[in-house]
Protein backbone atom coordinates (compact mmCIF):
# COMPACT_ATOMS: atom_id res chain seq x y z
CA UNK A 1 0.00 0.00 0.00
CA UNK A 2 1.23 3.42 -1.00
CA UNK A 3 -0.01 6.90 1.00
CA UNK A 4 0.41 9.91 -0.49
CA UNK A 5 -0.68 13.00 1.50
CA UNK A 6 -1.99 16.55 0.28
CA UNK A 7 -2.65 19.24 2.81
CA UNK A 8 -5.67 21.20 0.90
CA UNK A 9 -9.12 22.82 0.90
CA UNK A 10 -9.37 25.97 2.93
CA UNK A 11 -9.08 24.85 6.61
CA UNK A 12 -6.08 22.87 5.63
CA UNK A 13 -6.84 19.08 5.73
CA UNK A 14 -5.46 15.87 4.91
CA UNK A 15 -6.11 14.35 1.56
CA UNK A 16 -4.91 10.70 1.34
CA UNK A 17 -4.26 9.18 -2.44
CA UNK A 18 -3.99 5.29 -1.51
CA UNK A 19 -3.05 2.99 -3.82
CA UNK A 20 -3.08 -1.06 -3.72
CA UNK A 21 0.23 -1.52 -5.21
CA UNK A 22 -0.94 -5.12 -6.06
CA UNK A 23 -3.85 -3.77 -8.51
CA UNK A 24 -3.06 -0.37 -8.83
CA UNK A 25 -6.23 0.62 -8.19
CA UNK A 26 -6.63 4.02 -5.58
CA UNK A 27 -8.97 5.41 -3.15
CA UNK A 28 -8.81 9.34 -2.39
CA UNK A 29 -9.34 9.94 1.68
CA UNK A 30 -11.47 12.95 1.82
CA UNK A 31 -11.13 16.47 -0.63
CA UNK A 32 -10.82 19.63 0.67
CA UNK A 33 -10.22 20.68 -2.62
CA UNK A 34 -9.66 19.80 -6.29
CA UNK A 35 -6.68 21.44 -7.18
CA UNK A 36 -4.57 20.87 -10.15
CA UNK A 37 -1.84 19.14 -7.99
CA UNK A 38 -4.32 16.41 -7.15
CA UNK A 39 -5.19 15.85 -10.36
CA UNK A 40 -1.64 15.75 -11.71
CA UNK A 41 -1.01 13.17 -8.91
CA UNK A 42 -3.55 11.42 -9.79
CA UNK A 43 -3.49 11.16 -13.77
CA UNK A 44 -2.16 7.88 -13.91
CA UNK A 45 -3.77 6.23 -11.31
CA UNK A 46 -7.08 4.19 -11.51
CA UNK A 47 -9.21 6.05 -8.72
CA UNK A 48 -11.86 3.42 -7.47
CA UNK A 49 -13.27 5.33 -4.89
CA UNK A 50 -13.64 9.09 -3.11
CA UNK A 51 -13.79 7.81 0.66
CA UNK A 52 -14.90 10.14 2.99
CA UNK A 53 -14.26 10.20 6.66
CA UNK A 54 -17.06 13.00 7.63
CA UNK A 55 -19.34 15.41 5.81
CA UNK A 56 -17.57 18.82 6.73
CA UNK A 57 -16.63 21.20 4.34
CA UNK A 58 -13.32 21.23 5.21
CA UNK A 59 -13.29 17.82 3.97
CA UNK A 60 -15.65 17.52 0.95
CA UNK A 61 -15.31 20.69 -1.06
CA UNK A 62 -13.24 18.95 -3.50
CA UNK A 63 -15.82 16.16 -4.32
CA UNK A 64 -17.66 17.12 -7.28
CA UNK A 65 -14.35 18.59 -9.33
CA UNK A 66 -12.88 14.99 -8.10
CA UNK A 67 -15.76 12.94 -9.26
CA UNK A 68 -16.16 14.96 -12.29
CA UNK A 69 -12.96 13.82 -13.21
CA UNK A 70 -13.08 10.44 -12.21
CA UNK A 71 -16.83 9.59 -13.06
CA UNK A 72 -16.56 5.97 -12.82
CA UNK A 73 -15.15 6.42 -8.99
CA UNK A 74 -17.75 5.55 -6.28
CA UNK A 75 -18.51 8.37 -3.46
CA UNK A 76 -18.93 6.51 0.02
CA UNK A 77 -19.79 8.02 3.25
CA UNK A 78 -21.86 7.35 6.32
CA UNK A 79 -24.99 7.51 6.13
CA UNK A 80 -26.06 10.09 8.91
CA UNK A 81 -23.40 12.39 7.30
CA UNK A 82 -24.34 12.09 3.50
CA UNK A 83 -26.98 15.10 3.53
CA UNK A 84 -23.62 16.97 4.01
CA UNK A 85 -23.22 16.15 0.37
CA UNK A 86 -26.13 17.94 -0.73
CA UNK A 87 -27.15 20.34 1.87
CA UNK A 88 -24.05 22.99 2.81
CA UNK A 89 -26.03 23.65 5.81
CA UNK A 90 -25.30 20.90 7.12
CA UNK A 91 -21.54 20.43 5.99
CA UNK A 92 -20.98 23.96 7.67
CA UNK A 93 -20.23 24.87 3.97
CA UNK A 94 -22.25 28.13 4.71
CA UNK A 95 -19.47 29.05 7.59
CA UNK A 96 -16.23 27.26 6.38
CA UNK A 97 -16.60 28.50 2.67
CA UNK A 98 -19.72 30.00 1.82
CA UNK A 99 -21.01 29.26 -1.86
CA UNK A 100 -18.21 26.97 -2.98
CA UNK A 101 -19.68 24.01 -1.88
CA UNK A 102 -21.19 22.14 -5.34
CA UNK A 103 -23.72 19.87 -4.38
CA UNK A 104 -23.11 16.15 -5.39
CA UNK A 105 -24.78 12.32 -4.22
CA UNK A 106 -23.05 9.63 -2.28
CA UNK A 107 -22.91 6.31 -4.11
CA UNK A 108 -22.19 4.22 -1.53
CA UNK A 109 -23.63 5.10 2.22
CA UNK A 110 -21.87 2.75 4.86
CA UNK A 111 -21.96 2.19 8.42
CA UNK A 112 -20.25 0.03 10.97
CA UNK A 113 -18.28 -2.93 10.22
CA UNK A 114 -18.54 -2.40 6.02
CA UNK A 115 -15.99 -3.36 3.94
CA UNK A 116 -14.66 -1.41 0.68
CA UNK A 117 -12.34 -3.95 -1.17
CA UNK A 118 -9.60 -1.68 -2.98
CA UNK A 119 -7.60 -4.50 -5.17
CA UNK A 120 -5.91 -6.88 -2.65
CA UNK A 121 -6.47 -4.00 0.12
CA UNK A 122 -9.55 -4.34 2.39
CA UNK A 123 -10.90 -0.97 4.17
CA UNK A 124 -13.44 -1.90 7.22
CA UNK A 125 -15.59 0.77 8.29
CA UNK A 126 -15.80 1.96 12.07
CA UNK A 127 -18.26 4.24 13.25
CA UNK A 128 -17.19 6.74 15.75
CA UNK A 129 -19.52 9.38 16.10
CA UNK A 130 -18.19 12.50 18.17
CA UNK A 131 -17.43 15.19 15.74
CA UNK A 132 -19.84 14.45 13.59
CA UNK A 133 -22.65 12.18 13.51
CA UNK A 134 -21.51 10.11 10.48
CA UNK A 135 -18.09 10.33 11.55
CA UNK A 136 -16.07 6.82 10.25
CA UNK A 137 -12.59 5.74 10.71
CA UNK A 138 -11.22 3.39 7.80
CA UNK A 139 -8.56 0.64 8.90
CA UNK A 140 -6.60 -1.72 6.44
CA UNK A 141 -5.81 -4.66 8.41
CA UNK A 142 -3.26 -5.87 6.57
CA UNK A 143 -1.29 -2.99 6.54
CA UNK A 144 -1.73 -1.84 10.32
CA UNK A 145 -2.77 1.46 8.65
CA UNK A 146 -5.90 3.56 10.10
CA UNK A 147 -7.36 6.59 8.76
CA UNK A 148 -9.51 8.55 11.21
CA UNK A 149 -10.81 11.93 9.76
CA UNK A 150 -11.03 14.49 12.74
CA UNK A 151 -11.64 11.74 15.08
CA UNK A 152 -8.29 11.28 16.34
CA UNK A 153 -5.31 13.71 15.99
CA UNK A 154 -2.21 13.57 17.05
CA UNK A 155 -2.39 14.72 21.58
CA UNK A 156 -5.99 15.63 20.45
CA UNK A 157 -9.31 14.83 19.02
CA UNK A 158 -11.59 16.22 16.69
CA UNK A 159 -13.96 19.41 18.27
CA UNK A 160 -17.71 18.25 19.58
CA UNK A 161 -19.11 21.84 19.89
CA UNK A 162 -20.04 21.84 15.91
CA UNK A 163 -23.40 20.44 14.49
CA UNK A 164 -24.06 16.73 14.53
CA UNK A 165 -21.37 16.78 17.66
CA UNK A 166 -21.02 15.12 21.17
CA UNK A 167 -19.04 14.57 24.07
CA UNK A 168 -20.30 11.37 25.05
CA UNK A 169 -19.68 9.57 21.66
CA UNK A 170 -16.23 11.25 21.15
CA UNK A 171 -15.41 9.44 24.59
CA UNK A 172 -16.97 6.54 23.31
CA UNK A 173 -15.52 6.24 20.08
CA UNK A 174 -11.98 7.19 21.48
CA UNK A 175 -12.40 4.46 23.48
CA UNK A 176 -13.07 2.03 21.26
CA UNK A 177 -10.01 3.09 19.22
CA UNK A 178 -7.86 3.24 22.07
CA UNK A 179 -8.95 -0.27 22.58
CA UNK A 180 -7.77 -1.65 19.34
CA UNK A 181 -5.13 -5.16 20.04
CA UNK A 182 -1.51 -3.95 19.29
CA UNK A 183 0.01 -0.61 17.09
CA UNK A 184 -1.29 0.95 13.82
CA UNK A 185 0.00 3.67 11.51
CA UNK A 186 -2.71 6.54 11.72
CA UNK A 187 -3.48 8.95 9.14
CA UNK A 188 -5.46 11.90 10.67
CA UNK A 189 -7.41 14.78 8.88
CA UNK A 190 -5.66 17.40 10.06
CA UNK A 191 -2.05 18.06 10.88
CA UNK A 192 0.61 15.16 10.80
CA UNK A 193 0.57 11.46 11.15
CA UNK A 194 0.95 9.49 14.44
CA UNK A 195 0.69 5.89 15.99
CA UNK A 196 -1.38 4.21 17.95
CA UNK A 197 1.33 3.50 20.73
CA UNK A 198 2.37 7.21 20.77
CA UNK A 199 -1.17 8.61 21.62
CA UNK A 200 -2.17 6.00 23.99
CA UNK A 201 0.99 6.87 26.19
CA UNK A 202 1.03 10.65 25.04
CA UNK A 203 -2.41 12.08 24.03
CA UNK A 204 -4.13 12.73 27.48
CA UNK A 205 -8.09 11.90 26.08
CA UNK A 206 -6.44 8.22 25.51
CA UNK A 207 -4.70 8.09 28.83
CA UNK A 208 -7.64 8.62 30.65
CA UNK A 209 -8.04 4.80 29.58
CA UNK A 210 -4.73 3.27 31.31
Amino acid sequence: MTVEKLVLGPVSANTYIVTDDVSGETAVIDCGECTAELLEKLSNKNVKYILLTHGHADHILGVYGLRQAFPEAKIVIHREDAICLTDERYSLGVSIAPGRQKNTEADITVDEGDKITLGSLVFTVMHTPGHTKGSVCYYVESERALFTGDTLFCLTVGRTDLYGGNDDEMYASIKRLYEMPGDYAIFTGHNRSTTMEYERRRNRYMRRFK
